[in-house]
């Protein structure tokens, strides 16, 4: 049986995406999405908000459009996949990072236009 890895978002930019390239010359967007909820407390009435940090890539095309038009506080639509990657620093430490991996990105906020001033 196959498994399904989606993962589907609605959040805002915590900063502007980051240009990164890989070792072939190929570039991608790395950005992290602010997801948040709130719920009342039953005991105290209090309501309270809990928010998660989720870490982006945009490859190719999709990283070209984040690069151009997504900054800090945007709010974004992004359907993709979780991937979990390693690598070991200089001292021989092992370190792990699940970042999720774009495969459709719409912006809600529309297509920033210029300044007419």
């Amino acid at each position: 049986m196959r498994g399904v890895n989606k993962v589907i978002l609605i959040g805002s930019l915590g900063a502007d995406p980051l240009s990164k390239q890989f070792g072939n010359g190929s570039k991608y967007a790395q950005f992290s999405i602010a997801t948040s909820e709130k719920w009342q407390d039953r005991n105290t009435g209090e309501w309270k908000e809990s928010t998660e940090w989720h870490r982006v890539v945009a490859h190719n095309r999709l990283g070209e459009i984040a690069i151009q038009y997504l900054k800090k506080g945007a709010k974004v639509y992004i359907e993709g996949s979780l991937y979990t990657r390693s690598w070991t620093d200089q001292n021989r430490i092992q370190h792990y990072t699940t970042e999720i991996r774009v495969h459709a990105l719409q912006m809600l906020d529309g297509v920033p236009q210029a300044n007419p001033y």
